[in-house]
């Protein structure tokens, strides 16, 4: 394989592995600017990374596993921070993270179980709108604050939705 092909196929994972270095960044950065960047490019490279890997076929089992994990880490460290500083209440927080511990949890219990075993998890519509509005709340709350409220119930809405799709498209799937 020619250099150049490798170094592409692995791009999308670097763009994923960058989204744990701009968390630890976001923890470090006290500017408000800063911290508006390090959202807007974990954004940026959360859709980089999966449109770069299916466009050039670098698609890898360490890329389906990590782009998740670095997006959970990059959205619960920022939360995670917003909750120690004050920026965000408990409840706000849990609002923000009900998608996340809902998927792991179904996560875990398929695997405890043994006819959901097989089945592969996939990013869903939903779970990519959840995110969207996840960071566009994370943005607001550092901008814009009085559109937090809203942001969050829109957050809390996709976030049943898709954990109803979710729950939807596993109990679809162990029957094939």
């Amino acid at each position: 394989m020619p250099p150049r092909r490798r170094a592409l196929d692995r791009l999308p994972n670097l763009l994923s592995w960058s989204r744990l270095v701009f968390a630890a960044g976001f923890v470090a950065a006290g500017a408000t600017e800063t911290r508006v960047g390090l959202i807007g490019a974990a954004a940026v490279t959360d859709f980089l990374d999966g449109w770069l890997a299916r466009r050039v076929h670098a698609t890898s089992r360490l890329g389906v596993w990590l782009d998740p994990f670095a997006d959970r880490v990059f959205v619960l460290t920022v939360v995670g921070t917003f909750l120690f500083t004050g920026a965000l209440t408990t409840t706000e927080y849990f609002i923000f993270i009900m998608r996340d511990l809902a998927t792991a949890v179904g996560f875990l219990v398929a695997r405890c179980i043994p006819w959901l075993r097989p089945v592969e998890f996939k990013a869903r519509p939903l779970g990519k709108v959840v995110t969207v509005l996840q960071l566009a709340t994370l943005v607001a709350v550092l901008i814009l604050p009085d559109a937090v409220p809203l942001l969050l119930a829109g957050v809390a809405t996709a976030s049943v939705l898709s954990i109803a799709d979710y729950t939807l498209a596993l109990w679809r799937a162990r029957a094939t």
